[in-house]
């Protein structure tokens, strides 16, 4: 029955972002506020983020069953809450507020999974978890398509309340409760340091370089705001009774290795990915709705990759099966760096297979190696860490490598492009200046605009025939330099798994024995 509502609450957390994707040109639609319609996904991924390690620290704390139900019941009333929105602010805040409902859900399937099996078991169970996520990924779209298309946006948000009652019900009955034993001491210094440092250093990454320029003072108030906050946060830390995230789990090597391993992973996976369907609608000219299927077969790699690495890893080891899976990504980074032009899509999909096979031998394991090298009481803590570093890891990925490509297509575009565009008759001069904008501000807007075949069918057919070339060569050069980097975060991460020790997975529950592990978790 635990399972059941695990599986339900994963998948139907997990389907709430992809949905939400597919029925956001609806709700701009109605609503209006195009300019805000990043902040639907900025908001709940602020939230989200944030909430991870004190969501883990709190099931150490009082236990799983309050929190996970707590944040089931926030997720669900927050989805109410976005179906009734009136207006495009009011769905912000309420999609801010479902992210700390998803935050709080994210970690709680691994940290009981933790509990509940061995150290062998829940290889294979978390690889059975990571491929729900992974199948998430692939039948959201198509799911929230269907939903747009046959009832109404809305329904992206009210189909998580069954099924999210559905899940309380099973999980409330099932999980055992936990009782705290004497006064619960919550680190509320440290949450709100937390909170202000890590808000404020998404909200530079996120906005830099696109909304405000990196030298802006906007930003660069927002990364001082951040050091500050969060040296305040270590010092606090250290001195906590009860902290958030204990400063002390950084002096283990396996902590910060593994955690680092995640982050890298993150920067080179996320930062390079959502570039490739770029590269699939501006090179090989396939539709926006076609690119997304190049995805498939990644994710489809990625789940099977997830529900075998339990048997590979009782062979390998942790520390093989790691750089194994870091070293296929990485080959699937070099081959993605030598698309061309004449890259077909299936060529491309073939190097996302390789790409999604060595993620799904990594992904589950992150987890898994953490979860063996300490004891119990810290379950909650290192399993929301190791998905905090990763959401961190992929912010830097987007932001580090959407610079890359920004930057060197500038210099491409401002040598090559510039020049025929100040060809242009004078009768186009207010073209002219919002392409030498573009060039400067916004190359991957340029890309996005100027390769669909409706604004190419309203310029002069000769200015067509000068620009295309230049852009798709530009594109290409461009993408080429973030593959490369997003190879090295990947290579720089196989190296750290030397540093990573002999872990070997253990077939008992926890490090403690049984009894101490029943006073600790409330989960016997």
């Amino acid at each position: 029955m635990l399972l059941t509502g695990l599986i339900i609450a994963m998948l139907f957390g997990a389907l709430d972002g992809t949905i939400v994707g597919t029925a956001m040109p609806r709700i701009v639609g109605e609503f209006g506020g195009l300019g805000l319609m990043a902040w639907l996904t900025t908001a709940y991924m602020l939230t989200s983020t944030v909430v991870v390690p004190i969501a883990g620290k709190l099931a150490d704390l009082i236990g799983r069953r309050v929190i996970y139900v707590t944040g089931l019941v926030i997720f669900i009333g927050a989805s109410a809450l976005c179906g009734m929105a009136q207006n495009m602010t009011e769905l912000i805040w309420f999609r801010g507020l479902q992210g700390i409902g998803g935050g709080i859900m994210m970690p709680m399937a691994m940290i009981i999974i933790g509990d509940l099996f061995t150290g062998k078991q829940r290889a294979k169970w978390q690889g059975v978890f990571g491929a729900i996520f992974g199948l998430s990924t692939v039948v959201g779209p198509q799911v929230g398509g269907w939903i747009v298309d046959s009832l109404n946006w809305r329904w992206v948000f009210y189909i998580n309340l069954p099924v999210g009652i559905l899940a309380v019900i099973l999980i409330a009955i099932a999980l055992p409760k936990h009782k705290a034993v004497g006064h619960v001491k919550i680190d509320v210094p440290g949450i709100l340091t937390m909170i202000i440092g890590v808000v404020s250093l998404l909200l530079a990454l996120t906005f830099g370089g696109k909304d405000y320029a990196w030298s802006s003072w906007q930003i660069i108030s927002l990364f001082v705001l951040a050091v500050v906050s969060l040296v305040s946060f270590v010092f606090i830390e250290s001195r906590a009774k009860e902290p958030i995230l204990p400063v002390r789990l950084f002096k283990s090597r396996i902590f910060t290795t593994i955690n680092g391993i995640g982050f890298l992973m993150s920067v080179g996976m996320f930062g390079a990915i959502m570039f490739v369907p770029l590269f699939m609608q501006g090179i090989v000219g396939i539709s926006a709705s076609e690119s997304g299927t190049v995805m498939t077969p990644m994710m489809i790699t990625m789940i099977v990759a997830s529900i075998v690495s339990g048997q590979f890893i009782q062979k390998l080891g942790v520390r093989k099966q790691m750089f194994t899976g870091m070293i296929i990504m990485a080959v699937g980074f070099y081959l993605l760096s030598t698309m061309g032009i004449d890259t077909t899509k299936l060529l491309a999909s073939s190097y996302m297979l390789i790409l999604g096979l060595g993620m799904g031998l990594v992904m589950p394991i992150l987890t898994l190696a953490l979860q063996e090298s300490f004891p119990k009481s810290e379950l909650g803590v290192v399993t929301s860490s190791s998905q905090f570093f990763r959401q961190i890891g992929g912010t830097f990925g987007m932001t580090i490598l959407g610079s890359v490509m920004n930057h060197k297509s500038s210099v491409l575009l401002e040598q090559n492009l510039t020049p025929v565009v100040k060809q242009l008759p004078e009768q186009a001069n207010e073209m002219a200046t919002g392409l030498t904008n573009m060039i400067h501000t916004n190359p991957q807007g340029l890309y996005s605009s100027l390769l669909s075949p409706e604004t190419l069918a309203k310029m002069p057919k000769e200015f067509v025939e000068h620009m295309l070339p230049i852009l798709k060569d530009a594109l290409v050069t461009s993408l080429h330099q973030v593959f490369v980097i997003g190879l090295a975060f990947v290579l720089l991460g196989a190296l750290l798994t030397f540093f990573i020790g002999n872990i070997k997975l253990s077939d008992r529950k926890s490090k403690k024995d049984e009894s101490e592990t029943e006073v600790s978790t409330g989960l016997a």
